[in-house]
């Protein structure tokens, strides 16, 4: 499935489901919530941080399609084609960085 389904299938989802869209600075605020959730799995199973026994059932592909999910809604709130976007995003980042990475000597 490309993102323009995704789109649309998250806004039928609030259309059916969810009565209407959260206001986009609520959407905001909850995508912050969201994406702490993301960082709070990752800082304790792969950072320094120990894991306490209650997040190690945490599914951090769920959270990670929590934050998608307020994304897509983002989007369709606010007339943003993600697909179309993201495409050009990846021509904008191929032509600037098509060598960045290989000749940086820290990857090395």
């Amino acid at each position: 499935m490309g993102l323009k389904t995704y789109q649309k299938n998250v806004d039928a989802w609030i259309n059916e489901h969810g009565v209407r869209y959260f206001s986009e600075l609520t959407n905001m605020a909850i995508l912050t919530e969201e994406i702490g959730e993301v960082a709070r799995i990752i800082s304790r199973r792969y950072g320094e941080q120990s894991e306490k026994e209650s997040d190690k059932n945490l599914d951090l592909g769920a959270e990670l399609s929590d934050v998608l999910f307020v994304i897509f809604c983002l989007a369709n709130q606010t007339g943003i084609d993600l697909e179309k976007s993201f495409e050009s995003n990846m021509i904008k980042k191929t032509e600037r960085d098509k060598n960045r990475h290989k000749n940086n000597e820290k990857l090395k």
